[in-house]
């Protein structure tokens, strides 16, 4: 039987990682997903964080405690608790363990690429690599970054976990650019 608590996704554990690292503001979350660069590698929008507080809240994952002062509107300031935490360890169990398989809209374009004509492919192709590159460029100087600010190994080690992926992608485009050359188009 499934706990209450059990089988949140990405977007929870990551704003229930954050808090198990130090109670912590809404606005103060979408900053540190942000200055981390965690949007290369979890999807979570600016838009959804005090959705995702509120539905942790209502399963008792995580508490908010308004904070009044004189200087500025009341804010919540929001905390893991006890069954946010195992939660999250439940999560981060199965997220390191279980193989998730790569989907993605691209390999539904390139199944149906006999659609397009070879150019159109190619086009299509190699705005794909300039894309890729950009993102490997931008992705880099974050690694570098933090190189640079001393953070944990395994933090940096995200950062060359994407640049792998993002050079494979890169390294199968180009090959497939050249398959598609050598037959003339998808047929």
């Amino acid at each position: 039987m499934k706990s209450r608590t059990s089988g949140i996704g990405e977007r929870e554990a990551a704003i229930l990682g954050l808090l198990s690292e130090q109670p912590l503001y809404g606005y103060t979350i979408e900053k540190i997903i942000e200055e981390r660069g965690m949007r290369h590698w979890t999807e979570i929008g600016f838009s959804s964080i005090y959705y995702i507080l509120k539905k942790l809240e209502e399963r008792h994952l995580i508490t908010s405690t308004p904070e009044h002062t004189d200087t500025r509107p009341s804010r919540n300031v929001y905390t893991i608790t006890a069954a946010g935490t195992i939660s999250l360890h439940e999560a981060v169990n199965r997220f390191i363990s279980q193989y998730t398989p790569m989907r993605s809209p691209f390999s539904l374009g390139i199944a149906n690429g006999t659609l397009l004509s070879a150019d159109e492919i190619r086009a299509c192709l190699t705005e794909r690599l300039h894309a890729i590159d950009e993102v490997i460029g931008h992705v880099q100087s974050m690694r570098d970054r933090m190189t640079r600010e001393e953070r944990p190994f395994y933090v940096i080690a995200l950062f060359s976990r994407a640049l792998a992926h993002m050079q494979t992608e890169r390294d199968w485009v180009t090959g497939f650019l050249g398959e598609l050359d050598r037959h003339g188009g998808l047929q």
